[in-house]
């Protein structure tokens, strides 16, 4: 007989308990870990645009409102919150406008943190839907894909300036919660929820019937059912009598349904494009396509309600398509279809979200690993392609860094090319808010407004700084542009002085080249745009870079 080796193991030798369950659970606990940090990485991102954006970014729906809702003294006329707003209710997002004005100065950045938390709440709220009999894996592997759908770059504008994201998120995140509710059974939770996405914005108006859906999909008693499709019916009917006439945002009033079905499929697939039309509009066909199929099952046979609240969230998405087809359908966007917006992506999040999350349910037979490699590829793929819509959100919005110089010139003709209601300037000067407070700058090495400057100082154009006015500054309350580069890089800052040399204005750079300059601009040169407050006799425009003053013109 064969004797065995003498450095053989012995193979009937027991496995110890704790080697055991290091190879049964660390790697798990591991791959959860990694991926709930990589679920936390677009929020961080997000976060981080937010914080670092200008304390003044906000659009022409904020002042409209701000000026709406206050006096001269800066006191809140309730009676004006419970007006509409675009033709919907805006009772939440006015609150915020003005708390943000009252107690923080008019800060920009306040309220776009505020929308990256409510994106945060909605993940959560979301992820309280998942099955408790997923693995662990699993569970977080969808939670990072709610994630990075919600938080994808392609919605940059929401925490870029704060106007659209709080104007639109708080209805998203109440009708979250109200579905999250819904899907557990909390119907005070759900109604409660509902009707302050209602006063949130239009957004939420489908809301009821959701709910409603998930209570029957749940085979909940048919009181459940009927109690909130009749009061979204009410609200609904209520919203159509009250609402102002005619079309809202330059939207069409013509019949279009081929227009309006592309601004509907676009609005689903906004994930997989950033400007082409057409490629959005397959995306979207073919995202409703794979919800119809999901659906079809849990609709039609209600096998468990482990499903009910993802198809609710599935209606909802393909809802908010819908209603965006049919109120804000135009040609006056870039890309010419409405449904390609930043701020509209969150439809193709949520419908992109909850039809992974079905397939998820109904095919548990697939192996994780797949799953998890579906996920990140997901979750990378549609950021990086978001990241050109991201790019060209920036460079829409950097002239709204000239409103705060604008309002605090009083520049009337600026401040009605940057559609500024020039009635919030004293509400705004009372309570305190930016600009009319002491952190207001004009960011140019410590040149401020009413500092004197020796003109005889500054240098004329050389082969080292040059530059030009796109017009004669006629009009010293208007908006006056130009090109300019400094030492192969832009200036800067722009500064405006009257023929004294007293700064009575300044301006932005480093803003995108329009077509009729690139073709005159040196190279490295960037758009300007300056204004100045109302002033007898001619302006001198002055670019500043490291200290030393050039003119331009």
């Amino acid at each position: 007989m064969a004797q065995p080796a003498l450095d053989a193991p012995d193979v009937t030798a027991p496995i110890p308990r704790t080697t055991a369950k290091v190879r049964r659970d660390g790697a798990p606990r591991l791959g959860v870990a990694t991926l709930w940090a990589f679920a936390a990485v677009p929020a961080a991102l997000a976060l981080l645009a937010a914080v670092r954006a200008p304390k003044m970014h906000v659009l022409l729906d904020y002042w409209h409102v701000f000026a709406k809702i206050t006096d001269d003294n800066g006191d809140l006329l309730l009676g004006q919150v419970f007006t509409y707003h675009l033709d919907q209710p805006f009772v939440v997002p006015s609150l915020l406008f003005y708390v943000d004005a009252a107690w923080f100065g008019g800060d920009n950045r306040v309220l776009t943190v505020l929308t990256i938390a409510l994106l945060a709440v909605t993940v959560f709220a979301l992820r309280t839907m998942l099955p408790r009999h997923l693995n662990p894996t699993t569970r977080a592997a969808l939670t990072a894909a709610m994630s990075w759908l919600l938080f994808s770059s392609h919605a940059t504008e929401l925490w870029l300036q704060s106007t659209n994201g709080i104007s639109w998120v708080p209805a998203i995140a109440f009708c979250a919660i109200a579905i999250a509710c819904a899907h557990h059974g909390r119907h005070a939770g759900a109604y409660a929820a509902a009707v302050l996405g209602c006063l949130s914005f239009g957004a939420a108006l489908p809301i009821w019937f959701v709910i409603a859906g998930i209570a029957w999909l749940r085979k909940e008693p048919r009181l459940r059912v009927m109690i909130p499709g009749a009061a979204g019916l009410v609200i609904l009917v209520a919203w159509w009598l009250t609402k102002p006439a005619g079309t809202q945002s330059g939207a069409t009033d013509a019949f279009d349904p081929d227009g309006r079905l592309s601004v509907a499929a676009a609005a689903v697939g906004g994930l997989w494009s950033v400007d082409i039309a057409a490629l959005a509009v397959i995306a979207g066909g073919l995202t409703l396509a794979l919800l119809a199929l999901l659906l079809r099952h849990t609709v039609i046979h209600r096998p468990a309600a482990a499903g009910a609240g993802w198809a609710g969230l599935a209606c909802y998405a393909v809802a908010l398509a819908l209603m965006l087809a049919l109120g804000r359908t135009t040609t006056n966007v870039p890309g010419g279809n409405v449904g390609l917006i930043s701020r509209y992506v969150l439809v193709a999040a949520l419908a992109g979200t909850a039809a992974l999350v079905l397939s998820a349910l109904h095919r548990p037979q697939w192996p994780r690993r797949y799953l998890v490699v579906t996920v990140v590829a997901l979750s990378l793929v549609t950021h990086a392609i978001g990241g050109g819509k991201a790019d060209e959100v920036r460079r829409s919005y950097a002239p709204l860094s000239l409103a705060a110089i604008a309002l605090r010139v009083d520049a009337p003709a600026a401040l009605d090319a940057l559609h500024i209601q020039r009635a919030a300037g004293p509400a705004a000067k009372a309570l305190g808010a930016y600009p009319f407070d002491s952190s207001f700058t004009l960011g140019c090495r410590g040149h401020e407004l009413g500092s004197h400057l020796d003109l005889t100082t500054a240098r004329s154009a050389s082969a080292d700084a040059t530059g030009t006015l796109d017009a004669p500054a006629t009009d010293a309350g208007g908006i006056i542009t130009g090109w300019a580069v400094a030492n192969g890089t832009r200036p800067d800052c722009i500064l405006i002085t009257d023929q004294t040399g007293t700064v009575t204005g300044g301006g932005v750079t480093g803003l995108p080249l329009t077509a009729g300059q690139t073709a005159k601009a040196a190279p490295g040169a960037t758009a300007w745009e300056a204004t100045a407050g109302p002033t007898n006799g001619p302006v001198t425009v002055l670019a500043v870079q490291d200290g030393r003053l050039y003119r331009l013109g």
